[in-house]
């Protein structure tokens, strides 16, 4: 509970009120490495604070060497599968740990009710759902503006340990090429 004190305290001040009652509402969920925790069709009842482990957020194909990476989370992060949590409408996506993870979680009623309840609330959604559209923007620019070789040293460079945790052919995906291209941009640098 304190990484996601931490976390909040960063972005706002909290009363110890309004922590109390947020907390009440958080539910520690842990899974094991390679498990879907959200499955394409469902829709997504919570968002969660990763305490420990890395996310995947992909589409599945019948042939997993086809599967599209297009996200990862990280410790100290939030996760979900925002779009249906919001809209409430089913999944076009799955989440996937690649490690044992940790979450703290809160379902969607419980978040309306921080909401109403709380004087935080509201600006501790905005904040958390600005940070989350900027991640997802960043990523779109980089898919525009940078040669899938920029892309990997981008990523190597910000994110080291994403090379020890999460196998290449997910980051291949990723930075939106083949996993023999991927092998190829490698071996050049």
């Amino acid at each position: 509970m304190e990484q996601i004190k931490a976390y909040i305290d960063q972005i706002a001040t909290i009363s110890k009120e309004d922590w109390t009652f947020f907390k009440s509402k958080l539910q520690r969920r842990t899974f094991p490495k390679k498990t879907a925790f959200l499955k394409i069709n469902e829709v997504e009842n919570h968002i969660s604070f990763i305490e420990s482990g890395v996310v995947r957020l992909y589409i599945p194909k019948e042939n997993p060497e086809k599967e599209i990476t297009f996200g990862f989370s990280f410790e100290n992060q939030f996760i979900s599968a925002y779009d249906s949590f919001l809209t409430q409408k089913p999944s076009l996506y799955q989440l996937q740990t690649l490690t044992k993870t940790s979450l703290l979680s809160i379902t969607y009623k419980d978040l309306q009710e921080v909401y109403k309840t709380t004087q935080i609330g509201n600006l501790i959604g905005r904040l958390t759902a600005e940070r989350l559209f900027l991640i997802k923007s960043k990523r779109e620019q980089n898919l525009l503006n940078l040669t899938a070789e920029e892309r990997y040293l981008k990523l190597f460079k910000e994110r080291p340990e994403l090379l020890k945790v999460i196998p290449l052919k997910y980051i291949s995906s990723y930075i939106g090429v083949t996993a023999q291209a991927l092998s190829r941009i490698r071996k050049r640098l």
